[in-house]
């Protein structure tokens, strides 16, 4: 088999040093070995836009059934049953179709007086000051507040659900995450809520949950069981927080770091949505997606073998520049924005128009109030987790 990586070139997710700017290990890979292996770890990596995009549509080759990240397929783990993100059709088709019912871009729509209310909630206080922490202030309540509320989830619980499913995929510095199976879409501490939500029903994602039917992959028309809603929920929960408040500290910072444009969007509010996608293709909030190869396939004169995790580099496809002109710059007026960040295909990321809602009225309520901020760059920190990149402090000085 012909050596995947025969050149100088190393890529490692969980090392500090290219996490905190992994963009030119991400250009050598793309020139040097577009198909990669890392002999450390054990994982391939593909990081070419038309490959990743390519393979996250072919689910015969790369599959989901042993998660979408890379701990959890090398750690070996007994999956949960019912976790759309860890199926393949057909029963992914089964479950996709049922959730797709509940984030309906309708629904989500409807949620914008809410989401707003929760967003003014969280700035409005700090109206005045010198400056404050837009992901402790803004990036870690106001996606809490939504999950919560589209939950039914109590406001004096959100806090501890937040952290709880926000602990599951922190990572120490340097290393994996610590793969227990036990915590893998536990959805053991909703029970409570599920139950109670059982016997008083409502206009709530939770219920809709309880209640749907469909028909299952062996043609019987049925209910989700009690532990399918739990594991439903503990997926929604974790993906709903994490990723959104990782965002909203990346629309702070670019638009620090891109005056000009953010005057431009401030002045021009129907740029909004473009600077939202920009921001997810320039800085996404999730690099990679995990998956394990079914089969062979070869790259490049390479043999992938059966049986091999791989790492789709979605966050270096965003800036090839075989599919994007000038990728490295950060652009807003970009007239093809289209990016991998949600994914691609039959996972492309159901929460994807909740997110972009969230996010678009986060900055619109933003610039009202302060239409320039500056950074404290000394006073930043990157979240220590290997599956979604983004800051854990990003202070902003006002005035």
């Amino acid at each position: 088999m012909p050596i995947a990586n025969d050149v100088d070139v190393y890529y490692d997710p969980y090392d500090v040093g290219i996490n905190a700017d992994p963009y030119p290990t991400y250009d050598l890979l793309r020139e040097q070995a577009p198909v990669y292996y890392n002999n450390t770890y054990g994982f391939w990596a593909l990081s070419r836009h038309e490959d990743v995009q390519k393979a996250l549509v072919n689910w015969q080759t790369f599959s989901n059934t042993r998660s979408d990240i890379l701990d959890i397929i090398k750690a070996g783990v007994e999956l949960p049953p019912g976790v759309i993100l860890f199926e393949d059709p057909p029963v992914h088709t089964m479950h996709r179709g049922l959730m797709s019912r509940v984030f309906t871009p309708k629904r989500m729509a409807q949620l914008e007086d809410q989401v707003r209310q929760f967003c003014v909630g969280c700035l409005d206080p700090l109206v005045g000051s010198k400056g404050f922490d837009i992901v402790a202030e803004l990036g870690t309540v106001m996606p809490m507040r939504v999950i919560g509320m589209l939950l039914g989830i109590p406001e004096q619980d959100q806090i501890a659900v937040r952290d709880k499913t926000d602990a599951n995929l922190r990572t120490e510095p340097g290393k994996p995450m610590a793969v227990k199976e036990a915590e893998v879409a536990n959805g053991d501490m909703f029970s409570d809520y599920v139950q109670w939500r059982a016997e008083h029903p409502s206009d709530d994602l939770m219920t809709q949950l309880l209640n749907a039917e469909f028909e299952d992959e062996q043609g019987v028309t049925r209910k989700l069981s009690r532990q399918e809603v739990l594991t439903y929920t503990a997926v929604i929960a974790g993906a709903g927080n994490e990723t959104t408040g990782r965002l909203i500290g990346w629309l702070a910072k670019v638009l620090a770091e891109h005056p000009e444009q953010r005057s431009s969007v401030c002045k021009d509010r129907s740029l909004v949505p473009k600077v939202i996608d920009e921001t997810l293709r320039f800085e996404p909030t999730g690099h990679a997606t995990a998956r394990y190869t079914s089969r062979d396939t070869e790259y490049y004169g390479t043999t992938v073998p059966a049986g091999s995790p791989i790492l789709l580099l979605m966050a270096a496809a965003n800036r090839d520049p075989r599919r994007y002109e000038n990728p490295d710059r950060y652009d807003i007026r970009r007239q093809d924005i289209q990016h991998l960040t949600f994914g691609y295909g039959l996972h492309f990321c159901l929460g994807a128009n909740l997110a972009r809602l969230e996010g678009r009225v986060a900055l619109e309520e933003i610039l009202d109030r302060w239409p320039e901020w500056d950074i404290d760059y000394d006073n930043t920190m990157l979240a220590p987790t290997s599956t979604v990149r983004g800051w854990e402090r990003m202070p902003l000085i006002l005035g």
